[in-house]
């Protein structure tokens, strides 16, 4: 017969082991030989510590109870994994990106790294972690209680709060030895880790072991077990629908709300990749551990006096049965299910504790720059965190004195998952949802975090515990629609699920309604992208403007909370990085963005943010970071933006067609004055040919008349000779017919044939050339060049307003090609008349002055363009200028 005491030496040497396990995966790590710590296995493992006490236990007794409604605590996560784990996959990839360090980190990062969100996120996880922690001491000191009684000894209450404060205080010391050594960037507890794992494997084989007894040993195989379920009522279905929904949600989002759940899923992944080998695995395992729940349940049923407690059917059958080696297994399951929750809860818990509550309080005692670089900052979060791990232990203890055990401590679980997953609103909206803002969040957990505890929390207590019978019957004041058990006069409800409809609607209402009413500050829309996008974006963009620190302080402060070790190589590598000699690097908004990303995995990303504010000052969002924020900003300013670039293409397209619409308006006008002159010109040489040709035919006047008339007759053909010569001119040329002659000859004698053709150098105009022009040699059609530059030198000197009109002449060699400028010192072409200049309907001066039909240019480009160059007019002259641009030699496709 196993005595108590030899159970205490079976549980000091397997605290004694798992020392030891926990001790060499610390030295092997710190060794860096640790790869196989980081192997999915291990991680997978870890994630055991869902099954606490209350599985391992409880889950057997839930049976008893309930039937199969046990089946929802294991399906959720299974649904979790399996089917969304895409959202855990996210999660993931935030955590690492922006080293977060729990899920009071992630909020309050998400949302502008808000300290007030850390602290209400903290208050919420601790509040709901209490109970859960009593329960796992209850576990502990009932399983010892039942080794004592089988000894003859009937504990009491005194007995078992000894034990339970015993066990309390041997919890504290495993945890602060191996959660609370040390700061690291990476925030993972490798001993910790590795000592879940050892006792993962442990739960599973000591469940595994009794069920086997069970089914083997007890019922003679599986077809009589089958044949004991049969007859058992544990089988009939009479659950409700929404409950079972209600507890399948609830479990699942325990998986990403629960401090403990998110530590190893989130904070302790080593590699993104192993989520996919854990979404496979982590299911496989609960579904053995859930395999023999039903038949200890029915077994311990039918062998144990009524009135035993199912809760520790998994232990007593085998001493039952006499089996005290398989019972003392049985004890070490449920000791590691017990003692594994409780450790990484409060090492969890107190990293909120200290990162949210206790370092901002002190910074803000302390708040100028000496506060981050005069105290030792490390060892003051690390008495934060002792002191955190000290005080929730103490609170769950209690807790656990205060209830007395029994019946409020059995439904506490579910109560406690409810409580937890208030967050979930906050967490899963801010990363899916660009538009959710800080304001929302506060709203939604307040709301929610009111509501749990007004009808949940409070009446787990029992009947008149905290809450009087009078207020649960008639609500409080007489307001019976504020009753905690029926809200809103919603009764017939089961408790837990009237509780969590109620308190998870309000809270993602208030979060949403409030969310879409107020706007997000600059740092929340940067970490809104960061996290939305984070497939795009796993780098946190930088977030500050300004570096006024020095290097000196900046690793003062870093040593004091990352050790001087550790400060000091991410100092050497940036200064490696910039190519600087020594370890002080440049302080760059890059590096101090860097930085601090390296003290959020000690310290979380809220206090790290505010811990290099004080050095650095002047903390804000960069020119890149609003241009980044702007291209991820909320969903409707993206639309909004897509609107307004629809309208400006828009408005650009409208004043495309606007100016069309002048142009065609102007060149509408101009065909009319073009038609108009064009008839004049036509008519004005044929009236005169015809009139002096009726007088020379009348033959009634004398020689002298006849030979005057005559040149007059002849001068009159020529001038319409030349305009019909212009018009097919143009034709021919617009049409491509124009038969080329090309030659070489010298540039400067073109421009001076071109000059005495346009009327030489007359006194009333004068004509500057460039001096020597004998070296630049072109091969094209000559005659069509003189004929531009002839039209250019003669609309000079028609046009030219000036008292002394002066045109200048030059060539530049550019080249394949020379560019020959005529620049006059007129007053030049009215901006709004340059477009249409090169027109063939264009006359943009006083046609009387000017003689022609304003065909002249429009010639001069489409000659230009067969000669392979341009004409264009050239703006800021001070008058009127064009530049010819003509290859030395015409191309062969001209």
């Amino acid at each position: 017969m196993l005595g108590i005491n030899t159970v205490i030496a079976f549980s000091l040497c397997y605290v004694a082991f798992l020392f030891f396990v926990a001790f060499w995966a610390e030295r092997r790590a710190k060794r860096g030989n640790a790869t196989w710590l980081h192997s999915p296995l291990i991680y997978t493992l870890s994630l055991s510590i869902y099954c606490t006490a209350w599985t391992f236990y409880g889950a057997v007794g839930y049976a008893a109870r309930s039937g199969l409604e046990f089946v929802t605590i294991y399906l959720g996560p299974t649904l979790m994994m399996i089917g969304w784990w895409w959202i855990l996959r996210k999660l993931v990839r935030i955590g690492r990106a922006q080293r977060i360090t729990s899920i009071a980190d992630l909020v309050s990062s998400r949302f502008g790294k808000s300290t007030s969100l850390g602290v209400i996120v903290t208050v919420i996880s601790v509040v709901a972690a209490t109970p859960y922690i009593a329960l796992q001491l209850q576990s502990v000191t009932l399983s010892f209680a039942v080794f004592a009684q089988s000894g003859g000894q009937l504990w009491q209450d005194a007995d078992l709060n000894a034990t339970a404060t015993w066990v309390a205080v041997g919890l504290f010391v495993f945890t602060v030895i191996f959660g609370t050594r040390n700061l690291d960037a990476n925030e993972r507890h490798h001993g910790i880790v590795i000592a879940i794992a050892v006792e993962a494997v442990v739960k599973l084989i000591a469940l595994l072991a009794v069920g086997v007894f069970v089914v083997w040993g007890i019922a003679g195989g599986p077809a009589e077990m089958m044949q004991r379920i049969d007859n058992s009522q544990i089988v009939l279905w009479d659950q409700d629908g929404g409950r079972w929904i209600s507890l399948i949600f609830l479990s699942g989002a325990a998986l990403l709300c629960l401090p403990r759940m998110f530590q190893v899923l989130v904070v302790e992944n080593a590699d993104e990749r192993h989520l996919a080998i854990a979404s496979w695995a982590f299911p496989t395992y609960l579904f053995l551990m859930s395999l023999f729940v039903v038949p200890i349940a029915v077994v311990g049923l039918d062998l144990l006096p009524v009135g035993s407690n199912p809760d520790l059917f998994v232990l007593t059958v085998p001493l039952q049965e006499g089996k005290q080696g398989l019972a003392m297994l049985s004890f070490l399951g449920g000791f590691s299910s017990a003692t594994s929750m409780v450790m990484v809860a409060t090492i969890a818990l107190a990293t909120m504790v200290s990162n949210h509550i206790v370092v901002p309080v002190w910074l803000s005692l302390r708040p100028s720059q000496q506060a981050v670089i005069s105290g030792d900052i490390r060892h003051v979060i690390l008495l934060a965190r002792r002191l955190s791990i000290a005080g929730v232990l103490f609170l769950g203890l209690v807790y656990y004195r205060l209830s007395g055990g029994g019946t409020a401590l059995a439904a506490i679980g579910l109560v406690s998952f409810s409580g937890a997953v208030q967050i979930l609103p906050a967490m899963l909206g801010g990363v899916f949802w660009r538009g959710a803002t800080r304001l929302g969040a506060a709203t939604g957990l307040l709301i929610g975090l009111t509501v749990w505890l007004w009808t949940l929390f409070l009446p787990s207590f029992g009947d008149a515990a905290l809450i009087g019978q009078t207020v649960l019957d008639q609500g409080p004041f007489g307001m019976a629609w504020a009753r905690p058990q029926a809200l809103f006069g919603i009764v017939g409800l089961d408790p837990l699920v009237h509780g969590l409809l109620w308190s998870m609607l309000l809270n993602t209402a208030g979060f949403i309604i409030v969310s879409l009413v107020t706007f997000p500050t600059p740092l929340e829309r940067l970490q809104g992208a960061q996290f939305v996008n984070v497939f795009e974006h796993s780098a946190a963009a930088p977030a500050w403007t300004t570096a006024a620190a020095g290097a000196e302080d900046l690793l003062i402060m870093a040593q004091r909370i990352m050790g001087s070790e550790q400060a000091q190589a991410i100092f050497e590598r940036e200064a490696v990085r910039q190519g600087k000699k020594g370890f002080l690097p440049e302080v760059t908004p890059s590096f101090v963005e860097l930085l601090e990303r390296d003290l959020a995995g000690s310290v979380g990303a809220a206090t790290a943010h505010a811990m290099v504010g004080q050095l650095i000052g002047g903390s804000g969002v960069s020119v890149e970071d609003l241009i980044a924020v702007a291209d991820e900003a909320a969903q409707i300013l993206e639309y909004s933006s897509r609107l307004e670039a629809k309208s400006a293409e828009q408005e650009q397209t409208a004043r495309a067609l606007r100016e069309a619409n002048d142009k065609l308006t102007a060149l509408s006008i101009q065909k009319d004055a073009f038609l108009s002159q064009i008839s004049h010109e036509l008519r004005t040489p044929m009236t005169s040919i015809r009139s002096f040709s009726d007088i020379l035919r009348d033959g009634e006047i004398g020689l002298a008349e006849q030979k005057r008339y005559s040149g007059i007759i002849h001068d009159e053909a020529i001038r319409l000779t030349g305009l019909l010569d212009d018009l097919l001119d143009l034709s021919v040329l617009e049409n491509g017919q124009v038969m080329l002659h090309v030659k070489t000859g010298n540039l400067g004698q073109l421009l001076e044939r071109a000059i005495g053709a346009a009327g030489g150098l007359g006194d009333a105009f004068e004509i500057r050339s460039a001096p020597d022009l004998g070296d630049m040699r072109v091969t094209t059609d000559l005659d069509r060049l003189v004929q531009v530059f002839i039209n250019l030198i003669a609309n000079a000197r028609k046009y030219c307003d000036a008292q002394t009109p002066c045109l200048r002449i030059s060539c530049a060699d550019h080249g394949d090609s020379y560019l020959i400028d005529f620049i006059d010192n007129g007053s030049g072409i009215a901006p709004e008349n340059q477009q249409l200049i090169f027109e063939k309907f264009s006359r943009v001066a006083d046609g009387s002055k000017a003689g022609g039909a304003g065909l002249g240019l429009a010639i001069c480009r489409e000659i230009m363009r067969r000669l392979g160059g341009d004409i264009a007019y050239l703006n800021g002259q001070y008058g009127t200028a064009f530049r010819v641009t003509l290859p030395k030699e015409k191309p062969a496709d001209c």
